[in-house]
């Protein structure tokens, strides 16, 4: 077998040196404060059942999708999934894709074009990065939920256009939740200033979905601006506790995504059970509102009992379910993150490069099924261990 490439293992060895080497590991049975599983979803057996019988009952039987939707895999139950997610989250289209990683690739790589301007809060997710990066369009990040930052940048923009430098469309980009932080940016006034200079407004809501919203719609629609913003992407697999991703907006835009975005035209469609656990888990979104509240007060429990440990100096402003505190230093964070785990509570760490260096982090997922009593004690310890 031939040797593993020296430059390769050297970054490996770099990892390691800086205690940031990334490992696989199975799960566990500590008390979750790590998953994405906000609302219990993952685990519904009721969802899991009514997908199995809603299978069963349109004579579903079938394990894979064959191929690409534009093949052979587009099954029945993708239109009737995409309607039921366009009528819920009152917008036009929904168009699935596999993961919101294909879906913000897929968007970011085709929809944009050369001649127009993205501009990106400097945390969005690395998958709208990275879909940045194979666009024709010129990127440009603002300061993170700083829009005075971004209202110069749209200028600038103007500007070159007055200069004769051809702008076709302006992209604003941000998260409604940001994964690391757990805090959200003003989007009322994001959307205005995005109406004022006819920019259009795009949104990820991963981790809103499921979280804010009477139904957990996310937070675009609570504040009503879904007539606001060109295109949200929609993520399943946290929230929602499924898997896949949607990007909704306007027929125009699925037809184009359809025929332009790469990332769903090269690949094999998600299975049947997997459409229909989606299907299934936004009926339960409309049903299902104790979980919402459940969390809802268990964000509100931690936000007190940190205040009340003193331990808010530690932690990013965040009313979500996504709670950060700050512990700078990659071997600092791994080994409060340790100390916890050996009590009994699954907290990761979140190491650099995931994050910048001295922003390392605890990062705490609260869930519905969390008791106030587990809340209680993990931060009672955390004060015990980062002082």
């Amino acid at each position: 077998m031939k040797c593993f490439p020296k430059s390769l293992q050297q970054k490996l060895n770099q990892r390691e040196q800086n205690n940031a080497l990334r490992k696989l590991s199975l799960s566990n049975d500590l008390i979750d404060f790590a998953s994405n599983d906000y609302i219990g979803f993952s685990k519904n057996r009721s969802i899991f059942e009514e997908t199995h019988q809603y299978l069963i009952a349109n004579a579903i039987l079938q394990n894979g999708a064959t191929g690409s939707r534009l093949l052979s895999g587009n099954h029945k139950i993708y239109q009737e999934t995409e309607d039921f997610i366009a009528k819920f989250h009152q917008t036009e289209s929904a168009l699935i894709f596999n993961s919101g990683y294909d879906a913000n690739v897929g968007f970011f790589s085709s929809v944009p074009q050369k001649g127009d301007f993205i501009l990106y809060d400097e945390l969005c997710h690395a998958s709208i990065r990275d879909g940045i990066q194979l666009s024709n369009a010129k990127a440009y990040k603002f300061g993170h939920n700083d829009f005075e930052d971004l209202e110069k940048l749209i200028l600038r923009c103007r500007d070159l256009q007055n200069k004769g430098v051809m702008i076709n469309e302006i992209y604003v980009v941000t998260e409604s939740v940001f994964s690391m932080d757990g805090d959200t940016p003003n989007l009322e006034e994001l959307a205005q200033l995005s109406n004022k200079y006819r920019a259009n407004l795009v949104i990820d809501e991963a981790h809103a979905l499921g979280v804010f919203g009477d139904q957990g719609e996310g937070l675009v629609q609570m504040l009503g601006l879904q007539d606001r913003v060109f295109a949200r992407i929609m993520t399943f697999g946290k929230g929602l506790g499924c898997h896949g991703a949607a990007i909704l907006g306007s027929q125009e835009l699925k037809q184009y995504l359809v025929n332009f975005a790469r990332s769903f035209i090269y690949t094999t469609g998600l299975s049947p059970h997997s459409i229909a656990t989606i299907l299934v888990a936004f009926q339960f979104l409309e049903k299902e509102k104790q979980n919402i509240i459940a969390l809802r007060e268990n964000i509100i429990h931690f936000n007190q009992e940190k205040n009340m440990l003193g331990l808010k100096p530690l932690f990013v402003r965040s009313k979500s379910s996504i709670q950060s505190a700050i512990i700078p230093g990659n071997e600092k964070v791994k080994t409060i993150a340790g100390q916890l785990q050996e009590k009994g509570f699954d907290v990761k760490a979140i190491l650099s490069p995931t994050v910048p260096e001295g922003q390392e982090r605890l990062r705490f997922c609260l869930h519905s099924y969390n008791s106030k009593e587990e809340i209680s004690e993990v931060l009672a310890l955390l004060s015990t261990f980062a002082f």
